[in-house]
């Protein structure tokens, strides 16, 4: 699926692209965390320095045996660098952690009421997104893309289906750990419309490192928009009668039944499975499981046949399908948009 209009993957591509671009900050509760880690980075650093420093002086310096008795008996001049580094290091590491408790005070709660409230709940490895009516806005189910709208506070409610995660949008808010059977908050903004690149950064798993997400930020009207289009129910039915195979599309549905309904939903059909993503506009989505792919169709069948290879030990097994089953599959999912 190519990029919704106006919109570009911010600072880094997000396929593949390391999450180096937490060096920049695209939103209010993303700017002072990134501030503090440039601050903690740069404290690290002159202590490294300062260390080597002092080794290397000492490596090279050919110390006497008189000045090693006069140490070890407590001599006040040779201890007053011991207490000159210990006064040294206590102060900085006070004032990193009242910098830190700062920062955190300051990222805690948006500057306004939230515009958005959306429930996110991790699961090994994907991430359900739930639209309340809480806000005013339909009511609706997706997976692993969230959409904001510019320059408005979003409220992100956390939740873990199963282990310990970690939702994590490095350009738009710090880390919040998702756990089992607790409820976590956190509130993200975008500055500028783009699709940011989120990520679990907390150690779940065989498919950690493929547990991804994205942020698309947009106006006002286009989120408004795309909210309300995937509050409707999917439509096969009409899809297929304006296209050019009715009798595939049908084909195809028994065939997502048989294999995927048990585990899937798309709204508007039998289909109510409710471990694992919602497929109901499915062809909206950039990336499919969960930022492996790009979502085309080759990708899409590729994924169905041969998830075990490129996600050992996820959910989804491997689908076996027939080359009219395939076809038929294949018409199915092209309706899900």
């Amino acid at each position: 699926m190519a990029l919704p209009a106006g919109l570009s993957v911010v600072h880094a591509d997000s396929q593949g692209a390391p999450l180096n671009y937490f060096l920049h900050a695209a939103g209010p509760a993303a700017g002072p965390t990134m501030h503090l880690g440039w601050a903690l980075a740069a404290l690290s650093m002159a202590v490294i320095v300062i260390v080597a420093v002092l080794l290397g002086i000492a490596i090279t310096r050919r110390g006497h045996s008189e000045h090693a008795v006069s140490l070890v008996k407590g001599e006040k001049g040779a201890l007053r660098w011991v207490y000159m580094g210990t006064a040294i290091s206590s102060i900085c590491l006070i004032a990193a952690l009242a910098y830190t408790l700062v920062t955190l005070e300051s990222v805690a709660a948006p500057p306004q009421a939230p515009s958005v409230v959306l429930t996110v709940t991790a699961y090994d490895w994907w991430w359900k997104i739930e639209y309340g009516d809480a806000d005013g806005g339909p009511a609706f189910v997706t997976a692993n893309e969230i959409h904001i709208p510019v320059g408005e506070p979003v409220k992100v409610v956390l939740k873990s289906a199963d282990v310990i995660h970690a939702f994590w949008v490095p350009q738009l808010a710090g880390k919040t750990q998702t756990i089992p059977g607790q409820i976590n908050e956190q509130w993200i903004q975008a500055d500028a419309a783009g699709i940011y690149r989120g990520q679990c950064s907390q150690f779940c798993g065989a498919q950690h490192a493929h547990m991804a997400f994205e942020v698309i930020a947009q106006d006002r009207a286009a989120f408004d928009a795309w909210r309300v289009a995937q509050a409707k129910a999917a439509a096969p039915e009409a899809a297929a009668e304006a296209g050019s195979d009715s009798t595939a599309v049908t084909h195809g549905a028994q065939v997502f039944q048989s294999h995927c309904a048990g585990c899937h939903t798309v709204r508007g059909t039998s289909a109510d499975g409710t471990q694992a993503p919602n497929l109901t506009h499915l062809d909206s989505r950039r990336l499919i499981a969960a930022g492996a792919l790009t979502n085309t169709p080759e990708h899409q069948l590729d994924w169905i046949r041969h998830a075990q290879q490129i996600k050992p030990d996820s959910l989804m097994p491997d689908i076996v399908l027939t080359t009219n089953e395939t076809v038929a599959l294949t018409a199915y999912l092209a309706t899900l948009h």
